[in-house]
């Protein structure tokens, strides 16, 4: 195992640094590195890491959520409300509506495996968009009208949204079918998640406050262990309650790094953040590398032209239900490009349930698999890269 992260941080970033030198995003030497050392390329990778890779990548996405939550501006986001809700549904739809309706005649698939497919392929990359948000954030582009806040709540909703789709359209597969509760959980779990992220950042403040004024001074560091401590049981409830109330994990972890920010002192939360940033450096290359890793290369090639045609038409429907959510904001066509832009990157989500509808026996698994393989390989980089190339052109600075 060690050998193993030995390969991962030292190529991982090695990778990263040789496309920082090209003018390319980061995050493509390290999917690349992922896929050469992965079982399906070089075999480089101890299985002990490839079977707990899921846990990791988690564990590295719950540190750019906790910096996310830390660095994210309630006031800001209060601005953005409605288009923030509409941002988690209305695009994902727009590309599972996409899928649905062509698949069938571009991949030659039944209507409900299309259905999969598009639930597969329609969640954006929290992993690769909301870096990219916090760093806007951080250079204050885009903030005056709250674009890196509006674009990061939206994608942290809208993976709930696409799996609880994902989960009924699979049981419709299986020949089950849908239960109206299905959908009535994805509310129910945004609402939830946040109400308990709050009240846990609430106690966690209080908790710091109260050391503080009996002279037991909790060390940031420490409090940096803490707050990940809670931040892994706020994910683990989220397993515990499945079948009895769905709370989401991740908007959790969110609302309770935003009740910290709130509720401690600007010079304690901006320090946490710091700190976060530094962890989230070498998160960073264990999250893309091992989502480099889950990539089986091999898939691609049965997938051929049809299946990338599919997809950017896919991109083409999300793109006009992002500016249908963007309709009386007050944004120019220059900050809604951006906010298309931003919303095309593919790879968590898909590698982590791409496998899924083939491991369950579908019959449109291994093309599903396919798909998904082509939309993180050609839409993370094209995504990255379109965010990177276009942010100081297309957003306003704020002095």
């Amino acid at each position: 195992m060690l050998t193993s992260l030995a390969f991962i941080f030292l190529v991982g970033l090695s990778m990263a640094a040789i496309c920082q030198q090209l003018k390319l995003p980061r995050i493509i030497g390290m999917l690349i590195t992922g896929i050469v050392l992965g079982p399906y390329v070089l075999d480089l990778l101890d299985p002990s890491i490839l079977s707990i890779s899921s846990d990791l990548r988690q564990m590295a996405l719950i540190i750019i959520l906790l910096k996310a939550g830390l660095s994210l501006n309630l006031g800001d986001l209060k601005k953005v409300g409605r288009p923030a809700i509409m941002m988690s549904c209305i695009p994902a739809s727009f590309e599972i509506l996409a899928f649905t309706v062509f698949a069938p005649y571009l991949l030659d698939i039944s209507r409900i495996e299309a259905a999969v497919m598009g639930a597969v392929l329609g969640a954006v990359s929290p992993a690769v968009v909301i870096p990219r948000m916090v760093q806007l954030m951080d250079t204050k582009y885009g903030t005056g009208k709250s674009i890196p806040q509006l674009i990061m709540a939206g994608a942290s909703c809208d993976d709930i949204y696409v799996i609880v789709l994902f989960t009924t359209f699979v049981s419709m597969a299986q020949g089950g079918h849908a239960e109206i509760m299905d959908f009535v959980n994805i509310p129910v779990s945004i609402i939830m998640g946040i109400v308990l992220g709050a009240l846990v950042g609430y106690g966690l403040a209080l908790f710091f406050e109260t050391a503080y004024a009996h002279k037991h001074c909790v060390r940031n560091s420490t409090k940096v262990v803490i707050v990940l401590g809670v931040s892994f049981m706020l994910m683990a409830i989220e397993t515990w309650m499945e079948g009895i109330i769905s709370i989401s994990g991740l908007l959790a972890v969110v609302s309770m790094a935003c009740t910290l920010k709130m509720k401690s002192i600007a010079f304690v939360s901006k320090r946490l953040s710091e700190k976060f940033g530094k962890l989230w450096i070498a998160a960073e290359v264990i999250l893309f590398v091992l989502v480099g890793a889950a990539v089986d290369i091999r898939y691609t090639m049965g997938a051929g032209l049809a299946a990338i045609a599919m997809i950017f038409l896919a991109l083409v429907f999300r793109g006009v239900g992002v500016c249908l959510c963007l309709v009386k904001t007050g944004l120019t066509w220059k900050e809604r490009l951006f906010c298309i832009i931003a919303y095309m990157p593919k790879a968590t989500v898909q590698a982590a349930i791409g496998s899924v509808p083939l491991a369950m026996g579908l019959p449109c698994g291994q093309i599903v698999l396919s798909v998904a393989v082509l939309a993180i390989l050609i839409t993370a980089p094209l995504g990255a890269i379109g965010m990177d190339l276009t942010y100081k052109r297309l957003l306003t600075r704020e002095n």
